[in-house]
């Protein structure tokens, strides 16, 4: 879509920023499924390749760097063009973030220190005790969303989930959001079929290279789907036919999860303009109505999530 939408619109010199919470780690390439090279070197990106995997990256410094890169775009004459993957990291950046307090270093050693203890369900169930809204939300295996939840009520006695999120548009940005969706059977099938090439173009020696390196896949970035299954189920490398084929199957179904949770929080937010993942023209439509009929991208520069 990134390259049909900048033949569409060539008047129109695009940057990209990712918002893939795990295309931001190095060495993590084949499963975060980042840009080839030729696009990369066709279409400037922003937030890919910052921080190493053992390294974390959340939300509010996401939205801190979109701060600074959107108007540093538009200085240029350019369109920022917010792309991705993370529904929640869109939120954040179009509405603000939640008033909840900043992380508390000694409490989440103590929390880090009971996960590798006591294993993630254990610590579900002591969240589900005094979150059970936070509980629900949470991914299956999102350890540190859980951590995040717990870490809140242990240092302020109330549960993540009261903190109210903002509903309007932060100040300072005039956002076009569009989005993109399929039917579900064709989704899948695509899922389904990026898993397989993911695996014939070396996801299996990827993550062993990334274990000889040092990673014992408790890094934030083997957090990320195609990078935990391989610990989970198949110990160290080498790995057998028939265990790489339960990873991508594991892989191909945590990513279909992974798309619906995706596609139900994007439904719920507003401003969304959605069209077929398959019409580009519909895309570049919105794009020049947003500026009152023309496409000419270098007058009044805006950012578009």
């Amino acid at each position: 879509m990134l390259s049909a939408l900048v033949e569409r619109i060539p008047q129109c010199d695009f940057e990209v920023i990712s918002a893939d919470s795990r295309q931001v780690y190095r060495r993590f390439d084949i499963g975060t499924a980042k840009p080839d090279r030729e696009t990369l070197e066709r279409i400037p990106h922003h937030l890919i390749d910052i921080v190493d995997g053992y390294e974390s990256f959340d939300v509010g410094q996401f939205v801190a760097a979109c701060d600074e890169l959107v108007p540093e775009i538009q200085r240029r004459g350019n369109v920022a063009l917010i792309s991705g993957g993370t529904a929640f990291y869109l939120q954040a950046y179009l509405f603000g973030l939640p008033e909840a307090p900043p992380s508390d270093p000694q409490i989440r050693a103590v929390l880090e220190a009971e996960l590798a203890q006591d294993g993630l369900p254990t610590l579900r169930a002591r969240l589900s005790d005094v979150d059970p809204v936070a509980d629900e939300r949470i991914a299956a295996n999102d350890a540190y969303r859980v951590l995040r939840a717990l870490e809140v009520y242990r240092l302020t006695g109330h549960p993540l989930s009261s903190y109210p999120v903002p509903d309007t548009v932060r100040q300072g940005i005039e956002p076009l959001v569009i989005g993109l969706y399929r039917e579900r059977s064709d989704l899948y099938h695509r899922i389904n079929q990026r898993v397989t090439e993911m695996m014939a173009a070396g996801l299996a020696d990827e993550v062993a290279h990334l274990i000889e390196s040092g990673y014992t896949g408790d890094e934030p970035g083997f957090r990320s789907i195609g990078y935990r299954e391989f610990p989970e189920l198949a110990g160290k490398p080498p790995w057998s036919v028939e265990t790489l084929r339960r990873v991508e199957a594991e892989i191909a179904r945590n990513s279909r999860r992974y798309a619906k949770r995706q596609e139900l929080f994007f439904r719920r937010l507003p401003l969304v303009h959605w069209v077929p993942a398959h019409e580009p023209a519909a895309v570049a439509e919105l794009i020049g109505s947003s500026r009152g009929g023309t496409a000419d991208c270098h007058r009044d520069p805006a950012g578009y999530p």
